[in-house]
């Protein structure tokens, strides 16, 4: 079983097993929602998911698009789709308490990706904030 939750800790959840599928996803739907330039998803069956702790809010983001966020601190924590991907849910990875269980298989939406991602691993990295000017 793997846990979850918002940032504020006023909503967790559960999750059994392995997720089925995951992806990093750049569609712009994802990116407004989250305020990142892509979110990591990990797509579980629907009773292999379960709210331990709060209740979230549910915001429908179009027609058929659900998503659950705290109402508190506002951290995005799961999708669903029933049109389109019936009896799963959408964990966004980061909300794990162990995001690193899950890497992405693949990218998607590239079509939507803003175009400085596919520069964005050749950026300084710096492992906390850098050196002030």
């Amino acid at each position: 079983m793997s846990e979850g939750g918002c940032h504020c800790g006023a909503v967790r959840y559960a999750v059994e097993g392995a997720p089925a599928f995951s992806a990093l996803c750049h569609c712009a739907d994802c990116r407004r929602c989250s305020g990142a330039p892509v979110t990591a998803w990990g797509m579980f069956p629907t009773e292999a998911f379960s709210w331990t702790k709060g209740e979230p809010k549910l915001y429908a983001s179009s027609e058929h698009s659900r998503r659950w966020f705290c109402g508190e601190c506002g951290t995005g924590l799961a999708y669903v789709n029933e049109a389109m991907m019936p009896g799963v849910v959408d964990i966004q990875v980061s909300t794990l308490d162990d995001p690193g269980a899950v890497p992405p298989l693949l990218q998607m939406q590239m079509a939507d990706a803003i175009n400085w991602m596919a520069t964005a691993h050749t950026l300084p990295a710096h492992n906390r904030f850098p050196p002030q000017p």
